[in-house]
């Protein structure tokens, strides 16, 4: 058996998402060694995973970035304060020694830190199924669109009401042959303004109506909505994600359903474990990346102040000494 292999740090944030890549920043500013986790194989959590190409608007003083732009930016912010990524490993289990958290990493990796925090974001996310057509997958059915060339000069169909559906149909007018909406429902869960912009871009809106099968080949060719066939090179169904907190549902934290309970300082039940992000759950709480930045720097510098009292809790200004 191969010797186990304890790594340690100052802090350790579980959930290399955006909230995650901020707080790396945000711990380096204070200059604390800081590990960062995620189970996934590159940072930027759901949207380097889901949705790089769509264009995020809801960050302060960036009217619209893509989400690969905004997760590069990130990253070199955290980068520039040496933050270690181990990735493609699972934040599995928490145990203490000596008033210190261990976590215990899927592939047998001590991280023995100062403190923890969790930017778990929604954890673990499952694709909804395609009721019909699931055979397609991958032969012109998708869940997420990583690339957008990969739908140029194609009949797109996009099945979904809410924003993600509506998001993707309008980036792909430009370089898509045609696009059309599929959605059961005739009331959409998308922003009124995104509505606006696809009718105005000519996106075709079909609702009230569901995709009943996916006919083709070794690629799919057309789908069938109520009694019509429709031309379709690529299908996007947009039906939204299943998702679990995994390992941490059993770590003994305070959870409320899906999500983690902590004070206004960001502090979950457990000795030195903060938690930030959309994995997070208080009164009055809201559920945007741009909450989610200042959640973390909050629970970064409490988390300073937990490993040396007598340092302060506020950082400092980034301009300060530029």
């Amino acid at each position: 058996m191969e010797p186990t292999t304890t790594i340690h740090t100052d802090l350790v944030i579980v959930g290399a998402g955006p909230t995650g890549l901020y707080g790396a920043f945000c711990a380096g500013f204070r200059g604390l060694s800081t590990v960062l986790v995620d189970a996934l194989p590159q940072v930027g959590g759901q949207i380097a995973a889901l949705y790089p190409e769509k264009i995020v608007r809801d960050v302060a003083g960036l009217p619209g970035v893509t989400g690969r732009e905004l997760v590069d930016g990130l990253a070199a912010q955290a980068d520039a304060f040496g933050t270690r990524y181990l990735l493609e490993r699972q934040a599995v289990g928490i145990g203490h020694e000596a008033g210190r958290p261990q976590l215990t990493l899927s592939d047998g990796t001590i991280v023995d830190a100062g403190a923890v925090v969790l930017t778990a974001g929604i954890g673990t996310f499952t694709p909804r199924a395609l009721p019909a057509g699931e055979e397609f997958l991958g032969r012109g059915l998708s869940y997420f669109v990583p690339d957008l060339s990969a739908h140029a000069d194609r009949d797109v169909v996009v099945v979904g009401g809410g924003d993600s559906a509506i998001d993707w149909a309008n980036a792909l007018v430009p370089l898509a042959r045609s696009v059309t909406v599929v959605h059961r429902r005739a009331r959409f869960r998308a922003h009124a303004a995104s509505i606006t912009e696809a009718e105005l871009a000519g996106v075709v809106f079909r609702t009230n109506c569901e995709v009943s099968e996916l006919l083709g080949g070794d690629w799919v060719e057309k789908v069938r909505i109520g009694d019509d066939l429709v031309e379709a090179g690529s299908v996007i169904a947009a039906l939204g994600f299943i998702s679990d907190l995994g390992p941490l549902a059993d770590w003994g934290l305070e959870l409320s359903g899906r999500t983690i309970v902590v004070d206004q300082r960001m502090r979950t039940n457990l000795t030195a474990v903060f938690a930030a992000g959309d994995v997070t759950e208080y009164p009055g709480k809201v559920r945007l990346m741009s909450v989610g930045f200042g959640e973390v720097a909050t629970a970064v510098n409490n988390a300073a102040v937990e490993l040396d009292p007598e340092a302060s809790l506020f950082p400092g200004h980034s301009t300060e000494g530029a």
